[in-house]
C-alpha cells in the first residue's frame, strides 16, 4: 500500500485521479474505507494528512468502455 501526504486544498477525487487516473466510485470507497475519518474532514482536505492508497484490481463486470478515443 502507497500512501499520500496532503496538500492544502486537495480533494480525494483528485488524489485519486492523480494515483489511479481513473475515478471510479468504487476506487473512492475503496480509498475512503482505507482511511477511517477522512469523509469527516470535508470536500477539502488540509495540508499533511497522510492517505492510504489502496492498491485496487477493477472487476471485470464493471471495467467501463471508452465511446471515443
Amino acid at each position: 500500500m502507497l500512501f499520500y501526504r496532503s496538500k492544502n486544498g486537495d480533494t480525494v477525487d483528485r488524489i485519486v485521479w492523480a494515483h489511479y487516473g481513473r475515478q471510479p466510485a468504487a476506487l473512492i470507497d475503496a480509498v475512503l474505507k482505507a482511511n477511517p475519518g477522512l469523509a469527516g474532514q470535508g470536500a477539502l482536505l488540509p495540508a499533511g494528512l497522510r492517505i492510504a492508497l489502496p492498491e485496487f484490481a477493477e472487476d471485470p463486470d464493471t471495467a467501463s468502455v471508452r465511446l471515443w478515443d
